[in-house]
Formats: C-alpha cells, sequence, structure tokens
C-alpha cells in the first residue's frame, strides 16, 4: 500500500519543531510525515515551503518564524546564512550545550537501547568565540573578484569573507593580505572546473600557548610568482610568523594538501603545548583545532580514567599522540600507534 505523502511541493505549511536533526536542523511532521527546515529551533513554530519530497521525508525552507525557541538569537556574523563553516548561530550557546547534551542522549538511548547511563551535561566554553587554531580557505574568482572564504552549504560556490568570528583574528589579517597580494599582481586562483590557475587554498596556524603562527599558501605549482612579494607582506604585517610554507598539490582533486611542502621562509613547524607537553605542528599535522576545550577535555578524560599508576595505557590511531601523553602522567606505562 502507498504511504500518503501529506505536502506538496512549494506550497506552505505551518509545522511545530519537535526535534532537531544531527546537523542542527529542526525536525516536525504533519500527519506523522517527517519534515527537515534548516534554520528552525527546537520548540518553535514556523511556516515553511516545501522545497524536497521523499518517499520517507520532506525538506521545507523556512519562511517565518511564528513562534520563537528561547534560544533563538541574532548571528554574529554577516555572512552566516550563506556560509556554510557554522549551523548553530541562530541559536545561544547555552541553546547549543543543550543541544548537543540531547544528541548524545538520544543516541544513547535509541540507537545503543541504554536505559541506565548517567549523561552529563556538555562542558561549554567561556568564550565561544575566536577558539580555532587553524583555518584552511579556498581561493577563487567570481566575475573578476578575487574570493577567499568557505563553501557555501552543499556546493563549491566560495562566500568571499572577511572576517571570521571562529577564527583567531591572525587569520582575518592573513586573509587580507592574501587578497591584496592577487590582486595586485595578478596572481590567478585555481579553477578546479577547468584545472588551470595557480593558488588552491590559504592556510592559517596559530599556536595559542606561544603565539606562533604559520601560513600555507597551497599552490597547484612549484613556482608562485610574486612570492617574494607575499612573503615580504606577511614578514611584516603578521604578528607572531614563524613560518611560511608553500604546499603544492598538482591533483586533480577536493583534498586540500599535497604532500610535498617547501619552507619559503621561517622554521619548517611551529611549536605549541598541551598543558605542559610541547608539539612541534607542521602543515601537514592533525593538532586539536580548540586547544582550550582539548585540556578541559584531556583533564576530564584523566579523571574518569581514575589511574592509580599500575596501568598500562594503550592509544590506538593516536595521531600525535596528544591522549596518550597526557594519560602517561598517572599511568605506568603508555603504548601508542
Amino acid at each position: 500500500m502507498t504511504k500518503l505523502i501529506p505536502v506538496e511541493k512549494n506550497k506552505d505549511y505551518e509545522l511545530d519543531i519537535t526535534g532537531m536533526g544531527h546537523e542542527g536542523e529542526g525536525v516536525g511532521k504533519l500527519q506523522g510525515f517527517t519534515i527537515f527546515v534548516q534554520g528552525a529551533l527546537l520548540g518553535e513554530k514556523v511556516t515553511v515551503k516545501i522545497i524536497k519530497i521523499t518517499k520517507n521525508y520532506a525538506v521545507g525552507k523556512l519562511l517565518n518564524v511564528l513562534v520563537p525557541s528561547e534560544f533563538r538569537e541574532t548571528p554574529v556574523c554577516e555572512i552566516y546564512k550563506r556560509c556554510g563553516g557554522c549551523q548553530l548561530q541562530h541559536q545561544s550557546y547555552e541553546g547549543q550545550l543543550k543541544y548537543k547534551t540531547q544528541k548524545v542522549t538520544d543516541n544513547i538511548t535509541r540507537i545503543a537501547k541504554l536505559t541506565d547511563v548517567l549523561i552529563h551535561p556538555t562542558i561549554g566554553m567561556k568564550n565561544p568565540y575566536r577558539y580555532r587554531n587553524k583555518v584552511q580557505l579556498p581561493i577563487g574568482k567570481n566575475n573578476g573578484e578575487i574570493q577567499i572564504g568557505f563553501y557555501a552549504p552543499r556546493s563549491h560556490d566560495i562566500i568571499d569573507m572577511e572576517k571570521c568570528y571562529i577564527q583567531d583574528e591572525i587569520a582575518d589579517k592573513v586573509v587580507e593580505i592574501t587578497r591584496e597580494w592577487l590582486n595586485k599582481y595578478g596572481v590567478e586562483p585555481y579553477n578546479e572546473e577547468t584545472d588551470k590557475g595557480i593558488l588552491r587554498h590559504i592556510m592559517v596556524r596559530k599556536a595559542f600557548k606561544t603565539g606562533e603562527v604559520m601560513v600555507v599558501l597551497v599552490s597547484r605549482v612549484s613556482k608562485v610568482p610574486y612570492i617574494n612579494e607575499f612573503i615580504d607582506s606577511i614578514i611584516k604585517n603578521v604578528e607572531g610568523i614563524k613560518s611560511i610554507i608553500l604546499n603544492i598539490n598538482k591533483k586533480k582533486t577536493n583534498v586540500i594538501l599535497g604532500e610535498e611542502c617547501k619552507t619559503l621562509w621561517g622554521s619548517e613547524t611551529i611549536t605549541d603545548y598541551i598543558d605542559k607537553f610541547k608539539f612541534n605542528i607542521s602543515p601537514l599535522s592533525f593538532f586539536q583545532v580548540n586547544p582550550v576545550q582539548t585540556e578541559v577535555l584531556y583533564n576530564k578524560a584523566l579523571e574518569y580514567a581514575a589511574l592509580t599508576g599500575n596501568e598500562t595505557v594503550f592509544d590506538a590511531y593516536c595521531g600525535t599522540g596528544t591522549i596518550s601523553l597526557f594519560l602517561a602522567k598517572r599511568a605506568k606505562k603508555s603504548l601508542w600507534c
């Protein structure tokens, strides 16, 4: 028997949002039929236009919020609705933490079918902005204008930006310098459709404990024109600059970094700390992007492990070994791979 679908495409409906999906979208039901609405929050009554229908669910475009959530707020970012970098800036940080706690609860109870697990509230930050120590931004061109920013949701259309509120301010400065250099000297961004052009991405890493900064240009070619002018501008204008790297990626691929790195100026790495542990970070290194919460997380793991000093800790797929080193403070032995 064919299931009756109670909505039609391009028609408007009022909807009560009774849940939230794993990407932060609101979820409601009409006659038991599920509708996903990006931008809607739990507890809201909204008006939506149906833009997609499948046999199991529909997708609605948010038109109006008739009854707002207590956690709804105006996003701080001017390009939030177009940019694909953030999903929940229209929700207060308190609301975001509650949402994350609820998602864990749902996964434990509905998927794992466990009902006797104690789930603590999500531990938040004092300031949930400007916390990331790394950003990778595609470089492109649109109607003759240089574009540097994040991709729009589910596309490779670059949303040009001047500042990002979740990155360190130094990244905004590097983007500004890069844009000026590209415009002044006519260095062409990479075009992924034609596989032509030069510059693909700009990456910025900042070590929060030491203040050291790494700037990485990702290029399709090994010789970038006017590169010395770029280096000079970065050295003169970026506080804490320690390393300028050229990463070469000649492949026609969505993978950002290539395997070859050339040090253009300064050191091959920058240095940062987690607790008392020192790490040398290269362009290709994996390192936690939220250093403040990393220490909170690792200290909580250390607390819950309740090590007595007699244990052997084994850390599989450990990356740079940050968790292993933390646990080694109280274990007899720490092994990792």
